[in-house]
Formats: C-alpha cells, sequence, structure tokens
C-alpha cells in the first residue's frame, strides 16, 4: 500500500485547520483515505489525490489540470476522480480541490457499516 507520505501530511495538515471536522484515516483504495465525518472525502493513492465531489461537478473537474477518470469494473464513476501532482501543486489549485471534497461532504452517502 504505497502513498506519497509528503502529501498525506499536506492533506492532514489542511484538514486540520477546519474546525468542527472529525477527521479519520483509513487504508483503503491501496492509499490513505481521509474519512470526514464517517465519510470518504479524499484519498492518497500513490503521488495521485483521489478526490470525491458532487457528480453535477463532471464536466468542470474534467477539464482541470491533472484531472484523471476514475475508472472501476470498465465504467467512469462521476463524482470521483484522481488528480495527477501537477493538478494541485499549486496552493491554488489544492484549495480547489480540498474545497469541493469538503462542499460535497456533507450531502455524501456514508458507507453501509459493517
Amino acid at each position: 500500500m504505497a502513498y506519497n507520505i509528503e502529501l498525506a501530511d499536506r492533506v492532514r495538515e489542511r484538514l486540520s485547520q477546519i474546525s468542527g471536522l472529525e477527521i479519520t484515516e483509513k487504508k483503503m483504495f491501496s492509499g490513505l483515505s481521509f474519512l470526514v465525518n464517517d465519510k470518504m472525502c479524499i484519498n492518497i493513492s500513490h503521488d495521485n489525490l483521489m478526490c470525491r465531489y458532487h457528480p453535477d461537478l463532471e464536466e468542470e473537474v474534467s477539464e482541470k489540470k491533472g484531472f484523471l477518470p476514475m475508472i472501476m469494473k470498465g465504467k467512469q464513476l462521476n463524482g470521483y476522480c484522481y488528480v495527477e501532482p501537477a493538478g494541485f501543486q499549486k496552493p491554488v489549485d489544492f484549495e480547489y480541490w480540498i474545497k469541493i471534497c469538503l462542499d460535497y461532504n456533507p450531502i455524501a452517502k456514508a458507507s453501509k457499516k459493517k
């Protein structure tokens, strides 16, 4: 399970600056996932971010630098994507991805508890 530790620290630091969030870290999706209020919000997979955002933003995010669609079982999952490092190196770009993930979190469905 390889993921970029520096990127994980960057996400951890940014999320810790926001009051009122319950943040849990969990190894999943071949990386490290940040669950916000018991819902998967953002993930570090190798050197990429994996973002969960409102599916209505699909067209907008697909035009962003570094965007890679998330494909599972041969199908693109709207509302999820990978972002290559070139797409979040600048602070303003990093903040964009964090914001869309956090904006969607309150209305996102939580995974079923086992």
